[in-house]
């Protein structure tokens, strides 16, 4: 996510909002309460793999329909966490509410509705579906969720998302890719803590047991010995059992290994920074780097090389 600062110097009317939110996340419709009277002002900061805004707007509907997204390439999700009222959302035949106190997960390849009656602020992040897919597995089941960020691990992402937005101008671009980094592992670290992200499409027991062996296999990418032996050795499951819970779902479980690695790869080269090429490839388990180079090429339609260059020419381009 090569996404520039944006810093509002002033408030917007209705029709500079529509056309600044649309600019920071994806293309939306807004209609306001009052177009006449309406204003808002919109902050965003680019933090590697993670976008970062804080917006404060009067009353407003946002509509997603299928226009916006049918030729986007890449997904993404919106995390909503609202600072002085609720919000609502409507998504795929689900409604949620969310308060201050939590967050909101909206999915940017389906259509929605999303709308808070009064003056309200709130903080949004934007994490590419790809990215969180890495670390949890799917993200189909999280759109419309609301996330209670009172306690534990999700207290603790909240407070950071809060501080980092407070403490962000202070960051160079190093700094705030690491923040970046460390906001969308506290986020995906929340996310697990909900059973509600279970597959409901298996039995439970067997769901129960993919997730295990996916998470399992999420910990420990930067493991050059790991295979499918030592998955279902961590899993108490035979290799044979695991072959077939990866089978059901069209996937293999070197081949799950192996994408999971190249999308963490493709993160650390889409952000500038002192490591090479094949430091990366090595981090996340690739020891030959021509095997490395050909599986990325056949992964992301690119090489490890023009993804580098590509993040290093957006630096040059984003304002000082």
């Amino acid at each position: 996510m090569n996404q520039k600062d944006k810093t509002a110097n002033k408030l917007m009317t209705a029709t500079q909002w529509q056309a600044a939110v649309s600019d920071t996340f994806f293309p939306l419709e807004t209609t306001m309460a009052d177009d006449q009277s309406f204003s808002g002002d919109l902050n965003t900061w680019n933090l590697g793999i993670v976008g970062l805004s804080q917006m404060r707007c009067d009353g407003i509907l946002y509509k997603r329909h299928k226009r916006h997204f049918l030729d986007e390439v890449e997904s993404s999700l919106l995390i909503t966490i609202p600072r002085l009222g609720t919000v609502g959302f409507d998504q795929n035949a689900r409604q949620a509410k969310c308060s201050p106190g939590e967050f909101l997960v909206e999915r940017g390849d389906l259509p929605y509705e999303f709308w808070h009656e009064q003056t309200n602020e709130l903080l949004v992040l934007k994490v590419s579906s790809e990215s969180v897919r890495a670390r949890i597995g799917p993200t189909d089941r999280l759109g419309a969720l609301s996330f209670d960020g009172t306690a534990g691990v999700a207290s603790y992402f909240l407070d950071t998302v809060k501080t980092t937005a407070l403490h962000v101008d202070l960051l160079d671009e190093q700094a705030r890719a690491a923040a970046g980094k460390h906001i969308l592992d506290l986020l995906c670290l929340s996310i697990r803590k909900d059973d509600r992200v279970l597959d409901s499409e298996t039995s439970t027991i067997r769901a129960a047991h993919l997730y295990r062996a996916e998470q399992f296999i999420r910990n420990n990418l930067f493991n050059e010995n790991l295979s499918s032996s030592l998955v279902a050795e961590a899993c108490n499951v035979s290799q044979r059992y695991l072959q077939q819970l990866f089978s059901e779902s069209g996937r293999s479980v070197s081949g799950f290994i192996r994408e999971k690695r190249l999308v963490r790869a493709r993160e650390d080269l889409s952000v500038v920074g002192p490591i090479t090429i094949a430091e990366i490839a090595h981090r996340w388990g690739f020891s030959d780097q021509s095997q490395f180079n050909k599986a990325y090429r056949a992964q992301f339609g690119c090489t490890p090389t023009e993804t580098r260059k590509a993040a290093q020419q957006g630096q040059k381009t984003a304002p000082p």
